[in-house]
């Protein structure tokens, strides 16, 4: 284990891929559907072993800082820091990075996301473990690119260029690029050439280091890698941060950083990994019943096949229903194709410009 290794948990969310399982005070990373808890709390988890609970953070909202806490009541409470308004990822990474910092200025972190799944645990913490290694080592940004099981249009890429020499069994290569998410037949020829991963938004950096590239490629955001040292206590940070976060830009860290920096490894990441993006995604995670259909909670069903069918509250009864999602919660209740589900965003937004119903997302 690295000494000086700590791990930064992303967990902004804005609830609206698993409406309404999901909302904007209860999104995403707190859905508990997958092994009985939280995706947050299983962020935390699968760090066990390689990362002690003292040096794992939490970087998320100000209003979603308290139930992020309880949680991850395995971590220390002053280990979760809320930000006062998103300003994306870039801004939340300086953040990761000032903290980190000023604990420990040789720290190497690894940002990592609160909404994600991983299978191969084992393999998940060897290739986690292997890019703190390359990270402290040297000056380069790590990234962990997944080895594409599909052509998929719903991720970002990044292209491998050379192999980097590691004694471990971890496959790096220098990263040639950045890609935005594919049409089907762009993607299709992607998975032909064999040099490129699925981009799954995990870096691994020493706090120098990225702070560097911060300073060159972003300087607007270089306090944020300085402002939690100069800070005497939470709540001096909490309200600099307040006065400081208004005035960022709201940037990915992958257009901010990423796609300029000319030193990024990437990892070739071989365990299971799914980012869960919709609706549809969840069936793989589930045993279905013989008609193709993924049934959560107190559910029937009758001719039905091909649909996802969720309950937290009450019976959901299904008859003759194909390729649909119905979701039935205490405050609300989904119906859509299952073909129509990437489109949820769009409702939901419409749901918060209404009186009537903004008080439901």
């Amino acid at each position: 284990m690295n000494n000086h290794a700590y791990a930064v948990i992303l967990a902004g969310g804005s609830g609206e891929r698993f409406w309404p399982l999901s909302t904007k005070s209860r999104p995403k990373q707190f859905v508990s559907i997958f092994g009985g808890k939280p995706l947050i709390r299983h962020a935390v988890d699968r760090l066990e072993g390689l990362v002690p609970p003292e040096r794992v953070l939490v970087v998320t909202s100000a209003d979603l800082a308290e139930a992020s806490a309880a949680a991850c009541d395995n971590i220390p409470r002053e280990n979760v820091v809320g930000e006062p308004c998103r300003r994306d990822t870039a801004a939340a990474c300086a953040l990761a990075c000032g903290l980190v910092a000023a604990r420990d200025p040789e720290g190497v972190a690894a940002i990592l996301t609160a909404d994600q799944l991983m299978g191969d645990l084992d393999v998940f913490r060897r290739t986690l473990a292997d890019s703190i290694r390359i990270a402290a080592s040297g000056d380069a940004i790590v990234t962990i690119g997944i080895a594409p099981a599909f052509p998929s249009t719903g991720f970002g890429y990044i292209e491998a260029g050379d192999a980097v020499a590691f004694d471990g069994k971890t496959a790096f290569f220098r990263a040639r690029r950045f890609v935005e998410k594919p049409d089907a037949e762009t993607a299709r020829s992607y998975l032909e050439t064999g040099r490129f991963c699925w981009n799954s938004g995990m870096f691994i950096w020493s706090a120098s280091t990225f702070a560097a590239a911060v300073a060159q490629h972003a300087p607007a955001l270089l306090p944020l890698t300085q402002l939690p040292a100069a800070c005497a206590s939470a709540d001096e940070l909490a309200e600099r941060l307040a006065a400081l976060y208004p005035t960022l830009p709201k940037i990915s860290v992958d257009y901010a950083v990423m796609e300029y920096h000319r030193n990024i490894v990437m990892a070739r990441g071989e365990f299971g990994w799914d980012d869960v993006g919709s609706w549809p995604s969840i069936a793989k995670h589930f045993p279905n019943d013989g008609a193709g259909n993924t049934r959560i909670g107190l559910v029937a069903t009758e001719d039905t096949r091909d649909s996802i069918v969720v309950s937290t509250d009450g019976l959901v009864a299904a008859l003759g229903l194909d390729g649909l999602i119905v979701v039935r919660t205490a405050g609300a209740t989904l119906v859509c194709p299952k073909s129509r589900a990437q489109d949820l965003k769009k409702l939901v937004k419409r749901l918060g410009e209404d009186d009537a119903t903004a008080g439901y997302v």
